[in-house]
């Protein structure tokens, strides 16, 4: 069994239930404490509905201060107008006053229900005992990790930690997100924690390039949301420093891996899934003409359902890359489907259907492999079937 996921040195954490989630046994608030001062970047969603949480994180970060970060499930703050904002505030001020920092040095989060008011009295009345039961260990970022989550049905978990010259670096992370995911700033929640010495300029630029490889090519259901959030602290408690290229280099893939395998637990717990789809695409001449091709096909709803039925219905695959804006002659597309050629060179190939059906019907993985004849360009996008359970679940997700 592998080591259950810890915290950097420095990070404490704990989640609770503070009766924002009717069910008691379900948390709904969730705290990341730097014991020093943190450098933090973020990268919000591109949805122009934001939930107010993002227009308080945005004006706080990139920053060089920044201490916690608390996270509420079970309400997104959303469509809630200046109350809203204010009560993100007043969030951030209660924290604040009990770490003895500024409360521009505490970011909040919301995900849940859209256009409802925070109940403040539960959250406000939560964070005393929230913040009494902060630690290191890794039981409390469990608890973390499950107070993010609304329709999860686990805590998702990441971390990596890199020998260097000048000690060991440890990069942590919790996410949540089973559905509203959509490779455009992707659709979930994410604090990655690091101990290592990291300037503010390049963990900005650090968490946006990984956010670009891993957060951004992700869909469920092709559904940005209003809550979109991936932030990344920094406080330098391991002592590591991180300016030079090799170091940077190194806790920068630690990052990314971490966000990586974020990634594929949120696309594995997708709503109602039964695949766990992967949708590469290689021989384009712009890694922009590969992801949008692989998109089209991530998110189409026929291909998705194809893989739900397992059907080996490769003519819809061809169809969604046709329609993705990308130019390209038919010869110059082959298809491989769990490995299967069905399609080369624009001619159908003769396949066992029966067999192909068989196999993603029997395994939770399913490839799809488009291959042009074009450039040397590629990309991959991790996607989900769509099944009638995802229907139900979102059918009856308020009433």
């Amino acid at each position: 069994m592998p080591d259950p996921p810890i915290l950097p040195a420095g990070f404490l954490a704990a989640g609770i239930h503070c009766g924002i989630k009717s069910d008691p046994q379900k948390h709904d608030l969730s705290l990341f404490v730097s014991e020093r001062p943190s450098v933090a970047a973020g990268v919000f969603t591109t949805n122009r509905v934001c939930g107010a949480p993002i227009t308080v994180c945005r004006e706080r970060v990139p920053s060089a201060t920044i201490r916690a970060v608390l996270i509420n499930s079970g309400n997104a703050n959303a469509c809630t107008g200046q109350r809203g904002i204010d009560d993100a505030k007043s969030s951030a001020k209660n924290v604040s006053s009990r770490l003895n920092c500024q409360e521009e040095d505490v970011l909040v989060l919301s995900t849940g229900v859209i256009g409802r008011l925070l109940p403040m009295e539960s959250l406000s009345a939560g964070v005393p005992t929230l913040i009494n039961q902060l630690a290191n260990t890794s039981d409390a970022f469990r608890q973390a990790a499950r107070g993010m989550m609304t329709t999860d049905t686990v805590p998702k978990q990441s971390v990596r930690r890199v020998e260097m010259g000048g000690g060991t670096v440890t990069v942590s992370g919790a996410a949540k997100g089973a559905a509203m995911i959509a490779p455009n700033m992707a659709t979930m929640l994410a604090v990655v924690m690091t101990d290592a010495v990291i300037s503010r300029i390049d963990a900005d630029a650090i968490l946006r390039a990984s956010v670009e490889r891993t957060f951004n090519r992700i869909s469920i259901d092709g559904h940005t949301s209003t809550s979109d959030a991936v932030l990344l602290m920094a406080n330098g408690a391991s002592g590591v420093d991180t300016t030079n290229e090799v170091a940077k280099d190194a806790v920068a893939s630690a990052i990314a891996a971490v966000c990586g395998e974020l990634c594929e637990a949120i696309v594995r717990d997708a709503e109602g899934a039964t695949h766990f789809v992967t949708v590469d695409v290689q021989g384009l001449l712009t890694e922009e003409d590969a992801v949008r091709v692989a998109r089209a096909v991530a998110d189409s709803p026929l291909v998705k359902t194809a893989i739900a039925g397992a059907d080996p219905n490769w003519g819809r695959v061809i169809s969604a890359a046709g329609h993705s804006g990308v130019f390209f002659e038919e010869q110059e597309l082959s298809l491989d489907m769990n490995g299967v050629s069905v399609y080369r060179d624009g001619i159908p190939r003769p396949f066992d259907a029966k067999a192909l059906s068989t196999a993603i019907r029997e395994s939770r993985d399913t490839s799809l492999l488009l291959t042009f004849a074009k450039g040397d360009a590629s990309a991959r996008i991790l996607t989900s079937d769509l099944t009638a359970e995802y229907v139900r679940l979102n059918a009856d997700y308020t009433t």
